[in-house]
């Protein structure tokens, strides 16, 4: 790990994250995060990302971008804040959700939360480069976990708080899809979709959106997706898969690095 960031330019995440492309994993991190009642109530109610939902995950973003991009001191700075602010964030559920009562209690930083919001990040990361530029190997999906626990470390989490392996994080991942945790109420399907299905646009990029949501939509766990009411059936699936074996095998390599890599806008360091 190189003196300058937190990850060497060869580093898997930072591979995986240049490509423009999987800028798609974000609005598809984001329901699947909603979907959690408990972290919902944390991470998005309490917080007030609600009053200013897309200032908040610009912020977001930009924390990733540094995280992964930028240099090692800056990130340590901004992580530190975070962490302490998450160490703020108590309440308990005004009402049950799921298998979760009323007055059940949450914490911002509670490893169990943090872990989901870790996942669904990596998940989707995963799932978007393999739909769009190609599949990883086993030990590629493994560095790529590797890389993404020490981006959980950064933000409060503890080794024994995370799979070792990326097996041990797809069995975890199974655990959660298929077990009880996940519940999405009225509050949640509405505020989520609004955020990630209608921000504010010119009209000019409609069409891109529109895209961009069909294949969120298509790119969500179908456990998810169910909780969300989101219609789905095979005939979106197939057109969803014919745009994407389109730009993995055409359009992605195809395209000029300008415009297939991203090129991270950071914040000054201070």
């Amino acid at each position: 790990m190189s003196a300058e960031g937190v990850y060497d330019d060869d580093a898997t995440i930072r591979r995986i994250h240049r490509e423009q492309v999987v800028a798609l994993a974000g609005p598809r991190a984001l329901l699947m995060q909603a979907a959690h009642p408990v972290a919902f109530a944390g991470f998005f109610a309490h917080t007030g990302a609600m009053d200013e939902p897309y200032e908040r995950l610009h912020r977001t973003a930009m924390a990733v971008n540094l995280v992964v991009f930028g240099p090692r001191a800056e990130a340590e700075r901004v992580t530190a804040i975070v962490r302490r602010v998450h160490g703020g964030i108590r309440g308990e559920l005004s009402e049950p959700a799921g298998r979760f009562p009323a007055g059940t209690p949450y914490a911002a930083d509670d490893p169990a939360l943090l872990l989901w919001i870790l996942a669904t990040l990596v998940d989707s990361g995963i799932t978007v480069h393999e739909r769009y530029v190609r599949r990883l190997t086993r030990d590629e999906r493994d560095a790529y976990w590797r890389d993404y626990r020490v981006f959980g470390r950064l933000f409060g989490l503890r080794e024994r708080d995370m799979p070792q392996t990326i097996e041990g994080f797809d069995q975890y991942m199974r655990g959660m899809l298929d077990g009880g945790d996940l519940h999405v109420g009225p509050a949640a399907r509405a505020t989520a979709i609004d955020i990630v299905m209608r921000p504010p646009v010119p009209l000019h990029v409609r069409p891109l959106l529109e895209y961009a949501n069909f294949a969120t939509v298509g790119l969500l766990p179908k456990q998810i997706r169910r909780l969300y009411g989101f219609r789905w059936d095979p005939a979106r699936g197939l057109a969803l898969r014919g745009g994407q074996e389109y730009a993995r095998r055409v359009l992605v390599p195809l395209l000029p690095g300008r415009l297939r890599y991203a090129n991270p806008r950071l914040p000054q360091t201070a």
